[in-house]
């Protein structure tokens, strides 16, 4: 089986392409079980974030892998494959996995090095997890990922240019001032309560604001996060924090008050209208600024053409981002993320021959217990001290003959090119290749521990 990534991101299609295209969340546990389903794949799991949508899988064929994913993509996300197609790209075997552990460090993302994207990647984990859609290939490599992201953040300086995606569009809606002096004492409304939403509320509460409402679709989520901003050792709790939840149907009205707006749901139409905030503006001499962080897009791009309004979107990001210079710790960042690759390449690579492995000496195992028996029959007088010596010389004789040549063989099969020695290692001792499935199929489920520790 191959590792196969198809997608799409800010890099490869427009925002307005990525919005049609955004999945929403019951639209991903259906692309997963559609996935499996499929002949070609025996796993998969959907990386859906503001700015990419990726599914990966374990196929058996490439060609025939490609089109079924990029075929459930745009059965899934609502865009026709013949729009979808000019904009994916396909990422196989050590590609793919380079392309996942670059995402992870941040080096793919809208805003280089930002490390929200972990909590991203685990959430996609597990989801695949949850339906049951990822098997031993999945789950090592996002496990994996997720190591080599925070090794990255820890080793190196990629922190210093990388910025959550609220930090730099809170930058952006400053227009070049800091952003705590900019924020101090204004009135926010920050609507959805969703792991965005909720790191937009705590950093605006960090630098400053005065006073907040969180509206979201279920007000108790939004309670839920006022609680934790303003209870003793929270981030308002000092600052003397005025905050209050409010249902969807309050929007308009805190939009009126209202000096700053982030808005991230998962909603499939918009929030917030151009009227809406035409309305809000009506009578006020203070600007309105409003961060959509969104997808597809939460307010209206008709308010960029509102007097008084200041909108940043994902497509105004994105432009922004692309003018960042680039931080010199990226190379290092680089030289981590090629290490891991080939690291996790030669990890599975071995790994593909250890069911061979331990089938050889469960079959090695089998040949003692059956000439310890026929010794039985023909030495029916050996005393238990006896024949327990007899049958542990036995086996250190067959231990010692397939030591040396398991041991060489799972160092051969982990360099690139190596995967043909588990068949030829089949081949010279006659196994069984439904025994060796068995043994993958239970390392798969973890019940073959103690055999891979043996092997």
């Amino acid at each position: 089986m191959s590792l196969l990534v198809v997608g799409l991101s800010h890099r490869s299609a427009p925002v307005s392409v990525l919005e049609r295209a955004a999945l929403a969340p019951e639209a991903r546990g259906k692309l997963l079980q559609d996935a499996v389903s499929a002949e070609p794949v025996t796993e998969s799991a959907v990386l859906s974030t503001c700015n990419r949508i990726e599914l990966y899988a374990d196929v058996d064929k490439f060609h025939a892998g490609v089109a079924e994913l990029s075929t459930l993509l745009a059965r899934h996300s609502g865009v026709d494959l013949d729009e979808l197609t000019p904009y994916l790209y396909v990422h196989y075997e050590d590609r793919a996995v380079h392309h996942l552990f670059s995402v992870a460090c941040g080096l793919d993302s809208m805003v280089v090095g930002e490390g929200q994207i972990l909590g991203q990647i685990k959430d996609a984990l597990a989801v695949a997890q949850e339906l049951h859609t990822a098997g031993r290939l999945l789950n090592d490599l996002f496990q994996q990922a997720l190591r080599v992201g925070k090794r990255a953040h820890s080793e190196t300086g990629i922190d210093k240019a990388g910025q959550s995606l609220v930090t730099f569009g809170l930058e952006q809606l400053a227009a070049g001032q800091d952003v705590a002096a900019w924020a101090r004492g204004k009135r926010a409304l920050v609507i959805g309560a969703g792991s965005m939403s909720s790191l937009a509320a705590t950093t605006l509460v960090r630098n400053g604001i005065g006073e907040l409402a969180v509206a979201n679709r279920t007000v108790a989520r939004a309670e839920r996060l006022v609680q934790i901003l303003t209870e003793p050792g929270g981030p308002g709790a000092a600052t003397g924090l005025r905050a209050r939840a409010a249902a969807m149907s309050c929007v308009e009205h805190e939009l009126a008050v209202a000096d700053i707006v982030v808005s991230c749901t998962g909603a499939t139409g918009l929030v917030l209208d151009a009227a809406a905030v035409a309305e809000a503006l009506t009578g006020r001499e203070a600007p309105l600024a409003l961060l959509d962080l969104a997808m597809p897009r939460d307010i209206d791009a008709a308010v960029h053409r509102i007097e008084g309004a200041h909108l940043v979107d994902i497509e105004s990001l994105a432009d922004a981002a692309a003018d960042a210079p680039m931080a010199a710790d990226v190379d290092k960042v680089r030289g981590v993320v090629s290490e891991e690759v080939a690291a996790f390449g030669a990890a599975q690579r071995a790994a593909h021959i250890t069911p061979t492995v331990v089938a050889l000496r469960t079959m090695a195992a089998d040949v003692v217990a059956g000439e310890i028996a026929r010794l039985d029959g023909r030495l029916p007088d050996l005393d238990d001290k006896q024949r327990a010596e007899i049958t542990q010389t036995v086996r250190r004789v067959v231990d010692k003959l397939l030591h040396a040549p398991t041991v060489r063989v799972k160092q051969l099969a982990s360099e690139p090119g190596g995967a043909g020695y588990a068949d030829a290692l089949r081949e010279l001792f006659d196994l069984d290749p439904q025994t060796v499935a068995a043994v993958s199929r239970a390392d798969t489920r973890g019940e073959s521990h103690d055999a891979r520790e043996r092997a």
